[in-house]
């Protein structure tokens, strides 16, 4: 499996509205070039969980993998991508200091009512031939 070193691979929920429209909103905000995004559903992200020890039949949550450095998932990760997007978003890493216990729990409820709330698609989206690139 080879993939970019010097980029932050987020893997996502591809099914998932919520999950689809922050991707949308990542890609628009990546002014660094900083991510690329791999459902989790595809094998590519299948096999990157499985490589980081991830059983997503058990962690229900957006990943950030950092190839050879590091991964985080839940909260954890959120404040990640918020830290690397910059800006006003970097504001948030504030938050760190909140205990990941509650940190978690509030990623976790989120994370059980996304489809309820957001809905969810009969499939992957395909991206468009401008933001291919961001997709490994």
């Amino acid at each position: 499996m080879e993939l970019p070193r010097d980029k932050k691979i987020i893997l996502f929920d591809g099914v998932c509205n919520l999950c689809n429209s922050t991707v949308q909103f990542l890609i628009k905000h990546d002014k660094k070039d900083v991510f690329r995004f791999v459902a989790l559903q595809s094998d590519l992200g299948q096999q990157i969980t499985a490589y980081i020890g991830i059983d997503t039949s058990k962690v229900d949550s957006i990943i950030v993998y950092e190839p050879g450095k590091a991964y985080f998932y839940k909260a954890e990760a959120a404040l990640e991508i918020a830290s690397a997007i910059g800006g006003i978003y970097s504001l948030l890493a504030v938050f760190k200091v909140v205990p990941k216990s509650i940190s978690n729990a509030v990623y976790d409820y989120i994370a059980r009512n996304r489809y309820k709330w957001y809905g969810k698609k009969e499939a992957c989206m395909l991206p468009t031939p401008e933001i291919k690139a961001k997709f490994l």
